[in-house]
C-alpha cells in the first residue's frame, strides 16, 4: 500500500476514488472483492454497475483465454467469426426493428455515437435530454449529462435541451402508485384511476411544452436521449407510462428516442431484459455497456437498419469496437445470465432486498425505490431534507469499514446506489441490510 501513495501522483487528482483510505484491491470471485491487506468485502456496486453476472466468472475466463490463443484482432476491415455470432445473440434479445448493431468500447462512446446516428439520420442537430441524467463524459454527450459535479468549465454539448426530470419523490408532481416497485413513494396521495397515472401525464405535458416552445419554429429536434432508471442521479424512477408518452412525442416530431440502458440493462431490472421494456415503450436506438461484457471494455448501439445505413453517407470506423475478444466475452456474459438464471435471481432476490430496506428507519431514510438490483436509499435529516453531505460520508466510509462496497450519487450526493453483482443471495442481502442500519444508525 505504502509503494501505491507513493505512485498515486503519477495519476490526475480528477479521477475520482472512493473513501479516505482508498482501497487497493487485488482480487475478485463472484460478488466479493479482497484488498491487498486480505480484507474481504461484499461487492454491492459492482464496479458501477459493471460486473454483471460475478468477478471473475469462469466461464466468460474460459472464453476469453480461448479466444487470445487464436486471435485478438483485426479491426473491421476483416470478417471474424466471434463478432457475428455475438451479434446475432444480442440482437435477439431486442424487439424485430432493432436489427442493426454497432460496437464500441464505452457507455460515453455509445451514446457519443448514438447522437451522431440521430444527427446524420434526421439531418437535424438540436438533442434533448433530462435534467439530473448522467450518459457520459466525452465532450458531446457532456451536454446530456445533467449534473453540475461533473461538468467542466469548457463549452460542451451545443444545442442539447434539457427537459423537466419526470421524478415522483421530490419532482414537482407525484403520487403514492407511481412507480414500477415494489416500495412506492411514501406520504404523497395518489387518486389516479385503475391504468392512469396523473403525474405521468402532468410530466409528459410539461415535455410537451417544452417541445412547443424550443422546436415550434424549428425543423425538430434529432433525437431525446434518456436513461430508462436514472442511475448516477440516484435511481430515480419515472411514472408508469412516461417513456413511452415521451418517445412518442418525439417520434411524431420526426425525432429519434434513445434508450440509454447503460446501467439498467442485461437483465438486472428482474421483470424485463431492458428497461423500457418495463414501461411498454419500444425506442429507436439503445445504448448499452458496462454489464454488457462484466468488466471487459465493451459497449454496443443497436439501432434499425435504416437509422444504420445513414452512415452509408460518410465513413464510419472503429479501431477495437467488437473485436475477437470482446466478442467472445459480450457472448460468454449472456450465456451465463440464461444458464443461471441471473435475471430471475434479480427478481426475486432484488424484490425481497427492497422491501428488507423498507423497513429500516424512516426518520433517517426518505426513499427506497428501485426495480431488481438496481436500488437506491435516499438519506435525510429530520426536516425531511437531503441529508448532509459530510453525514453521507461517514456512512458510506462506515459500511465499508464493515465489509461492504456500496456506491453513492444524486444531486445531493444523499443516495445510496445499490447495484451488486447479479448472483447474490438473499443471504448476502441480510448481510448488507444490517451493515447499512447500523450505520445509518450510528452516524445519521
Amino acid at each position: 500500500m505504502q509503494r501505491v501513495q507513493q505512485l498515486r501522483p503519477l495519476l490526475p487528482k480528477g479521477h475520482v476514488t472512493y473513501y479516505k483510505d482508498q482501497l487497493l484491491i487485488v482480487k475478485g470471485e463472484k460478488q466479493f472483492l479482497f484488498d491487498s491487506n486480505g480484507n474481504k468485502y461484499l461487492d454491492f456496486f459492482g464496479g458501477i454497475v459493471t460486473v454483471s453476472v460475478g468477478h471473475c466468472h469462469p466461464k466468460v475466463n474460459a472464453a476469453l483465454t480461448e479466444q487470445s490463443k487464436k486471435l485478438w484482432h483485426t479491426t473491421s476491415i476483416y470478417h471474424t467469426e466471434p463478432i457475428y455470432e455475438y451479434a446475432q445473440k444480442l440482437l435477439g434479445k431486442f424487439p424485430s426493428k432493432l436489427n442493426t448493431v454497432f460496437f464500441v468500447n464505452s457507455g460515453s462512446e455509445a451514446n457519443d455515437l448514438a447522437l451522431a446516428l440521430a444527427r446524420n439520420y434526421t439531418g437535424r442537430f438540436d438533442v434533448i435530454s433530462m435534467r439530473n441524467g448522467y450518459h457520459g463524459m466525452t465532450q458531446t454527450v457532456l451536454g446530456a449529462t445533467n449534473l453540475g459535479n461533473w461538468k467542466p468549465v469548457f463549452p460542451h454539448g451545443f444545442n442539447i435541451f434539457k427537459s423537466l426530470n419526470a421524478d415522483p419523490y421530490r419532482g414537482i408532481f407525484g403520487g403514492s402508485n407511481c412507480r414500477d416497485s415494489p416500495i412506492q413513494v411514501k406520504n404523497r396521495r395518489c387518486g389516479c384511476a385503475p391504468g392512469v397515472c396523473e403525474a405521468s401525464d402532468k410530466y409528459v405535458e410539461q415535455f410537451e411544452e417544452m417541445l412547443l416552445h424550443d422546436f415550434s419554429h424549428s425543423s425538430g429536434p434529432a433525437a431525446f436521449l434518456i436513461e430508462s432508471i436514472q442511475g448516477v442521479g440516484g435511481t430515480v424512477q419515472y411514472p408508469h407510462g412516461y417513456l413511452k408518452k415521451s418517445y412518442e412525442a418525439v417520434q411524431k416530431r420526426g425525432g429519434i428516442a434513445i434508450a440509454d440502458e447503460v446501467q439498467t440493462g442485461f437483465g438486472r431490472l428482474g421483470s424485463h431484459f431492458w428497461g423500457f421494456e418495463s414501461q411498454d415503450a419500444i425506442p429507436d436506438m439503445v445504448t448499452m455497456a458496462k454489464g454488457i461484457g462484466n468488466g471487459f471494455p465493451l459497449g454496443a448501439v443497436v439501432t434499425t437498419k435504416e437509422i444504420a445505413d445513414s452512415f452509408n453517407k460518410s465513413l464510419y470506423f472503429n479501431t477495437y469496437g467488437g473485436n475477437p475478444l470482446a466478442s467472445v466475452v459480450g457472448k460468454a456474459v449472456l450465456e451465463v445470465i440464461e444458464e443461471e438464471k441471473l435475471q430471475e435471481n434479480c427478481a426475486v432476490v432484488g424484490d425481497y432486498f427492497l422491501k428488507q430496506l423498507a423497513a429500516l428507519d424512516e426518520k433517517a431514510i426518505g426513499d427506497v425505490r428501485g426495480k431488481g438490483l438496481m436500488i437506491g436509499v435516499e438519506l435525510i435529516d429530520e426536516q425531511g431534507k437531503p441529508l448532509a453531505a459530510a453525514k453521507t460520508a461517514a456512512i458510506f466510509e462506515d459500511t465499508k469499514n464493515h465489509g461492504l462496497l456500496i456506491g453513492k450519487g444524486g444531486i445531493h450526493g444523499n443516495v445510496l446506489r445499490i447495484k451488486p453483482p447479479m448472483c447474490i443471495t438473499k443471504q448476502d442481502v441480510d448481510f448488507a441490510v444490517d451493515i447499512i442500519a447500523k450505520s445509518i444508525k450510528q452516524f445519521k
